[in-house]
């Protein structure tokens, strides 16, 4: 994730036990709630930045998480200076990522889904993975209408082979660290069928 140069600190949402810290000096880093790994703890649909401060917004896996994604945008627009980006990763629709996600993953996945918003049961339990997408894809002209001043700058799907083969958050590897070159190949090999294959996608939006 490159963030804009200049003024404004960098604010990463859901940091968890990440690692983003090490390459983007000054971020801050943040959980919904306190935990001892983080900075501060912050809601995404309501944060304490002074309007215009900050440089970029950064995460992973979080807005979909999010219960109602027009606060969410609202106060990105508010908090960003101009020229300030939004960047995520989060799961993507494709043919294959409908039977992953609704088979074989645990957190709710409804591309059907009407709102951008979802009944929250809890920071960590409520979900619609689905809703990156629709937001981006399905709902793009909604999107650029309300939100006029976030421009969708990139929509980059992509197939994480590596993360899956190497068991991705349950820590369970079947990749020995002498192949990670070959998945590192297959995944360049397969990015022609991104758009049938991707189960994430990388986005970024830019604050006019």
């Amino acid at each position: 994730m490159e963030v804009p140069p200049g003024e404004g600190v960098v604010l990463e949402l859901g940091s968890g036990a990440g690692y983003c810290s090490r390459y983007i000096p000054g971020l801050i880093t943040s959980e919904v709630f306190y935990c001892p790994t983080v900075q501060l703890a912050v809601d995404a649909q309501r944060m304490p930045f002074r309007d215009g401060s900050l440089r970029a917004i950064v995460f992973t896996n979080v807005l979909h998480h999010i219960p109602d994604l027009r606060l969410f945008f609202g106060e990105a627009t508010r908090c960003l200076r101009r020229g300030g980006k939004v960047l995520m990763i989060e799961p993507w629709v494709t043919a294959w990522s409908r039977f992953i996600y609704k088979h074989l993953h645990h957190e709710p996945f409804c591309p059907e889904a009407q709102h951008w918003s979802f009944a929250s049961a809890g920071p960590l339990t409520s979900a619609n993975g689905a809703l990156p997408w629709i937001v981006f894809a399905r709902d793009r002209g909604r999107f650029e209408s309300e939100f006029p001043q976030l421009a969708i700058e990139r929509i980059r799907p992509f197939l994480p082979f590596r993360y899956l083969v190497s068991g991705g958050l349950a820590m369970r590897s079947v990749m020995p660290g002498f192949t990670h070159s070959w998945w590192a190949r297959l995944e360049v090999m397969l990015e022609p069928c991104m758009s049938s294959l991707a189960m994430f996608a990388f986005i970024a939006l830019r604050r006019r």
